[in-house]
């Protein structure tokens, strides 16, 4: 027969377990109580944070907890949301102290909510150099929310629809205009071509090829005529100023001139010595005269003496019949 086996040994039990275990909860308590202070101190839960309040008609989109954010940077969080006296809603946000300087009395603040995803409130400044925004300051908020838009364009793009079906139907103004430039095309691909169009048909097209053709006719014997006036100038110029032509003879005959002035001059100056001269004679001439009439008077007065003297002769000498008197 088989001998019987020996039980097996019972387990030694474990010394000071109640403390180990413990001492692993108070270990686990305090990673627990670390990671939280951790999160806390991540999340901005310690930092000093000044308040900023958001005025804004609805508050649909807006959670506690939200970012606001500045160029893509969270630097505040949405603390609460109040309704107001006024029937708006007042988003009050706290900012990180540090990150408050991103905020000016000239920055805009936005809610935007797209089609997909969640509302985000931005901050936008323009002139960091303006004055820094009081704590504690109520601003309004401007909505950018493109599913209201949605029911505007569905009716803008029904309104749309309906111009086109118009604009497209049998007798609308569309229509006639393309049936206007159908004719006018079928005018174009015509014997005419743009030319009839412009004109307004064929016979005043014609007539106006017509009268082209006689300008351009005219046009050239007005050429023919340009290049003859052109021959006989040359040729003109050629006889008139060439070197046997009658500009050489007109010199000579001009040099011949001022010869013949030349010695007309010297003749009119020794005319006027004569002149001179001959006036010279005249005033002697009138002296002259004046002596002889006063001459004339005496030898008239000598002359009446005589006839007295000869009459009384003859009254003497009666028998002496000649009364003549001859003068010297």
């Amino acid at each position: 027969m088989t001998e019987p086996r020996e039980t097996d040994a019972a387990p030694q039990p474990v010394r000071n377990l109640e403390f180990k275990a413990g001492l692993l909860l108070v270990l686990l308590l305090v990673l627990m109580a670390g990671s939280v202070l951790y999160l806390m101190y991540a999340r901005g839960a310690f930092e000093s944070t000044k308040q900023l309040t958001l005025v804004s008609e609805d508050s649909e989109g807006v959670v506690v907890g939200m970012d606001l954010t500045f160029s893509g940077f969270p630097i505040g969080r949405v603390r609460r949301i109040e309704l107001a006296d006024e029937g708006n809603a007042h988003i009050v946000i706290d900012v990180a102290t540090k990150d408050w300087r991103w905020l000016r009395q000239s920055s805009v603040f936005t809610l935007e909510k797209g089609l997909v995803g969640a509302a985000r409130i931005r901050a936008f400044t323009g002139m960091l150099n303006d004055t820094e925004l009081e704590e504690g300051a109520v601003r309004p908020v401007l909505r950018g929310d493109l599913t209201a838009e949605i029911p505007r364009l569905m009716g803008t793009l029904r309104d749309l629809a309906q111009n086109l079906a118009t604009m497209t139907s049998g007798d609308s103004a569309l229509a006639a205009s393309l049936g206007n430039v159908q004719a006018v095309t079928e005018r174009l691909a015509g014997p005419s071509g743009g030319l009839g169009v412009l004109m307004g048909g064929d016979e005043q097209s014609r007539k106006l090829l017509t009268v082209l053709d006689n300008t351009n006719a005219l046009l050239l014997r007005m050429d023919q005529l340009a290049a003859r006036t052109d021959t006989l100038m040359g040729r003109a110029d050629q006889q008139v100023f060439g070197p046997d032509g009658v500009m050489k003879d007109v010199r000579a005959a001009v040099a011949q001139l001022e010869g013949v002035l030349a010695d007309t001059r010297a003749s009119l100056r020794k005319v006027d010595a004569v002149l001179a001269e001959a006036q010279a004679v005249g005033a002697n001439a009138r002296e002259a005269t004046a002596d002889l009439g006063q001459l004339r008077g005496e030898v008239e007065s000598s002359l009446r003496k005589v006839d007295g003297l000869i009459n009384e002769i003859n009254r003497k000498w009666p028998f002496k019949r000649e009364t003549e008197v001859k003068l010297p």
